[in-house]
Protein backbone atom coordinates (compact mmCIF):
# COMPACT_ATOMS: atom_id res chain seq x y z
CA UNK A 1 0.00 0.00 0.00
CA UNK A 2 2.40 2.75 1.08
CA UNK A 3 5.07 1.53 -2.21
CA UNK A 4 1.95 2.54 -4.67
CA UNK A 5 1.02 6.03 -2.70
CA UNK A 6 4.84 6.77 -3.08
CA UNK A 7 4.72 5.18 -6.67
CA UNK A 8 2.02 7.57 -7.25
CA UNK A 9 3.34 10.71 -5.72
CA UNK A 10 6.49 10.32 -7.57
CA UNK A 11 4.44 10.04 -11.50
CA UNK A 12 2.42 12.94 -9.66
CA UNK A 13 5.61 15.25 -9.11
CA UNK A 14 7.42 14.43 -12.27
CA UNK A 15 4.84 15.27 -14.32
CA UNK A 16 4.07 18.57 -12.40
CA UNK A 17 7.34 19.53 -13.71
CA UNK A 18 7.27 18.38 -17.52
CA UNK A 19 8.33 20.33 -20.16
CA UNK A 20 6.57 20.86 -22.86
CA UNK A 21 8.48 22.45 -26.25
CA UNK A 22 6.79 22.48 -29.33
CA UNK A 23 8.47 22.31 -33.01
CA UNK A 24 6.37 24.12 -34.93
CA UNK A 25 6.04 27.78 -35.16
CA UNK A 26 2.64 28.17 -36.40
CA UNK A 27 1.71 26.05 -33.58
CA UNK A 28 3.68 27.83 -30.95
CA UNK A 29 2.00 31.50 -32.66
CA UNK A 30 -1.20 29.78 -31.88
CA UNK A 31 -0.80 28.78 -28.52
CA UNK A 32 0.14 31.46 -27.54
CA UNK A 33 -2.59 34.16 -28.68
CA UNK A 34 -4.70 31.21 -27.06
CA UNK A 35 -2.95 31.49 -23.93
CA UNK A 36 -1.73 35.66 -24.47
CA UNK A 37 1.72 34.18 -23.58
CA UNK A 38 5.14 35.16 -24.96
CA UNK A 39 7.23 32.56 -27.64
CA UNK A 40 10.45 31.77 -26.33
CA UNK A 41 12.17 30.43 -29.33
CA UNK A 42 15.45 28.38 -28.73
CA UNK A 43 18.17 27.65 -31.49
CA UNK A 44 20.41 24.63 -29.50
CA UNK A 45 22.89 22.31 -31.35
CA UNK A 46 22.00 19.40 -29.17
CA UNK A 47 24.53 17.02 -29.51
CA UNK A 48 27.45 18.79 -30.34
CA UNK A 49 27.06 22.83 -28.99
CA UNK A 50 28.57 22.47 -24.92
CA UNK A 51 27.01 25.84 -24.03
CA UNK A 52 23.64 24.46 -25.50
CA UNK A 53 23.98 21.56 -23.31
CA UNK A 54 25.17 23.91 -20.37
CA UNK A 55 22.05 26.22 -21.09
CA UNK A 56 19.46 23.18 -21.49
CA UNK A 57 21.11 21.91 -17.68
CA UNK A 58 21.56 24.99 -15.79
CA UNK A 59 18.55 26.83 -17.22
CA UNK A 60 16.14 24.94 -19.20
CA UNK A 61 15.80 21.55 -16.78
CA UNK A 62 15.40 23.76 -13.44
CA UNK A 63 12.32 24.03 -11.40
CA UNK A 64 12.33 27.14 -11.50
CA UNK A 65 12.59 27.81 -15.44
CA UNK A 66 9.55 25.46 -15.91
CA UNK A 67 7.64 26.71 -13.18
CA UNK A 68 8.05 30.04 -15.07
CA UNK A 69 7.87 28.89 -18.39
CA UNK A 70 4.10 26.94 -17.96
CA UNK A 71 2.77 30.35 -16.38
CA UNK A 72 3.99 32.75 -18.91
CA UNK A 73 5.64 31.21 -22.59
CA UNK A 74 5.02 28.71 -24.78
CA UNK A 75 8.59 27.25 -25.61
CA UNK A 76 9.71 26.60 -29.45
CA UNK A 77 12.89 24.21 -30.27
CA UNK A 78 14.88 24.52 -33.21
CA UNK A 79 17.63 21.90 -32.59
CA UNK A 80 20.75 21.37 -35.29
CA UNK A 81 22.04 18.01 -33.93
CA UNK A 82 25.03 16.77 -35.83
CA UNK A 83 25.21 12.85 -35.08
CA UNK A 84 23.68 10.60 -37.64
CA UNK A 85 22.00 8.69 -34.84
CA UNK A 86 20.41 12.32 -33.72
CA UNK A 87 19.52 13.53 -37.30
CA UNK A 88 15.54 14.89 -37.79
CA UNK A 89 13.33 14.28 -40.02
CA UNK A 90 13.72 15.97 -43.30
CA UNK A 91 10.31 17.69 -41.99
CA UNK A 92 11.15 19.18 -39.22
CA UNK A 93 14.74 19.73 -40.34
CA UNK A 94 13.29 21.87 -43.08
CA UNK A 95 11.07 23.92 -40.22
CA UNK A 96 14.36 24.54 -38.38
CA UNK A 97 16.08 25.83 -41.42
CA UNK A 98 13.19 28.49 -42.03
CA UNK A 99 13.36 29.86 -38.51
CA UNK A 100 17.14 29.86 -38.59
CA UNK A 101 16.66 32.60 -41.93
CA UNK A 102 13.66 34.41 -39.74
CA UNK A 103 15.54 34.72 -36.69
CA UNK A 104 18.99 33.23 -36.61
CA UNK A 105 20.22 34.14 -40.12
CA UNK A 106 24.23 34.72 -38.06
CA UNK A 107 23.69 30.89 -37.24
CA UNK A 108 24.22 31.51 -33.32
CA UNK A 109 24.36 28.64 -30.95
CA UNK A 110 22.57 28.87 -28.31
CA UNK A 111 20.57 31.94 -29.75
CA UNK A 112 17.79 32.66 -27.29
CA UNK A 113 14.55 34.73 -28.92
CA UNK A 114 11.49 35.95 -27.34
CA UNK A 115 8.75 36.70 -30.03
CA UNK A 116 5.10 37.92 -29.19
CA UNK A 117 2.29 35.36 -30.29
CA UNK A 118 2.79 37.33 -33.55
CA UNK A 119 5.93 36.61 -33.93
CA UNK A 120 7.87 39.56 -33.35
CA UNK A 121 11.12 40.02 -32.23
CA UNK A 122 11.12 41.12 -28.27
CA UNK A 123 14.76 40.48 -27.13
CA UNK A 124 17.28 38.22 -28.21
CA UNK A 125 20.45 36.74 -26.38
CA UNK A 126 22.89 33.95 -26.24
CA UNK A 127 24.19 31.68 -22.93
CA UNK A 128 25.33 33.25 -20.63
CA UNK A 129 27.04 31.48 -17.53
CA UNK A 130 23.64 32.43 -15.30
CA UNK A 131 21.54 31.06 -12.79
CA UNK A 132 18.30 30.08 -14.10
CA UNK A 133 16.43 33.12 -11.93
CA UNK A 134 19.13 35.67 -13.44
CA UNK A 135 18.59 34.13 -16.82
CA UNK A 136 14.61 34.13 -17.07
CA UNK A 137 15.30 38.21 -16.12
CA UNK A 138 18.00 38.67 -18.78
CA UNK A 139 14.98 36.77 -21.21
CA UNK A 140 12.73 40.13 -20.84
CA UNK A 141 15.78 42.45 -20.40
CA UNK A 142 16.45 44.72 -23.57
Amino acid sequence: MKSSILIISLIISFTGFSQDWTYDLASAKKQAKQEQKNILLVFSGSDWCAPCIKLDDQVWQTAEFKNHAKEKLVLLKADFPKRKKNLLPQVQQDKNNALAEKYNSNGYFPFVVLLTSNGEVINELGYKNLSASEYINAIYAK
